[in-house]
Parts: C-alpha cells; structure tokens; sequence
C-alpha cells in the first residue's frame, strides 16, 4: 500500500492546483489552459495545503501528541507566515519596481512577478489540507 502521507500531498497538490485552475479560468472568462495554475501565489496556497495536509495524516497516524506533528505544525507555520509575509511583500516590491521601470521609460526588463498569498488563501489552503488529510486518513482506513 503507497504511503499515507504521500497520497495526502498529491491529493491536496492536484485540489489545490484544480481549485486555481478554477479560479483563473472563471477571472479570464477562458478554459484555456494556463501555466500560472502552477506559478507562486493565488487561491488557495499549494503549499499551505500540502504541509497541513501531510500534518494532518501524521497526527492521525502517529498521534498529535508526536515529535513528528510537532515538527510538521512548525515547517507549516514557517511556510504560511512566508506566504503572507515574506513572499507578498517581494511581490508588492516587484510590482512597485515594475511601475517604476514603466514611468521612467526605462530599457530594464520588468521582472517577473509572484505575488505571494493573502491571508485568506493561506487559510483556505489550510482548511483544504486538513480536509484532504481527514478524507485520505479515513479512506484508507
């Protein structure tokens, strides 16, 4: 049988990744597929998902009260605060660099630009991964 924790991060990867693909289809009013379902940033966060998802599995197989849990609950509270924080501050800075590029009509290439996530996609993303742990847990119980 595949690993537990191993079919909760595909699992919680794919939904992610499908919920975004959503999301960008509806915005563009367009099915066509688009690679920015895989850049950094969006809803909800992937990787948030993943982490809580895998967090999830490991505190219902090797009990909360493990070494194991303890360490994944910190990797996801060091991924989300880079999510809010670090990562959507880089992508304001970028977008503010950009606009300055374009003002000053300058020949710098524009860089390119991932916003990082707000806090409700860090939240969803974690309520998606739990979900996704409990359902896998259960499934394959």
């Amino acid at each position: 049988m595949p690993s537990l924790y191993l079919i909760a991060i595909l699992v919680a990867w794919f939904c992610a990744h499908l919920i975004k693909y959503i999301f960008i289809c509806n915005k563009n009013k367009s099915l066509k597929v688009s690679w920015r379902v895989l850049d950094s940033g969006g809803m909800p966060s992937a990787h948030t998902a993943v982490l809580s998802s895998v967090a999830m599995v490991i505190g219902l197989v090797d009990g909360f009260n493990s070494g194991l849990f303890a360490l994944a609950i910190v990797i996801l509270a060091i991924v989300m605060h880079d999510a809010v924080r670090v990562r959507r501050s880089s992508g304001e800075q970028g977008l503010a660099i950009s606009q300055m590029i374009k003002e000053q009509k300058s020949s710098i290439k524009t860089p390119r630009i991932f916003k990082g996530h707000t806090p409700l996609e860090v939240v969803f993303g974690l309520i998606l991964g739990i979900v996704v742990g409990l359902i896998v847990f259960l499934a394959t119980k």
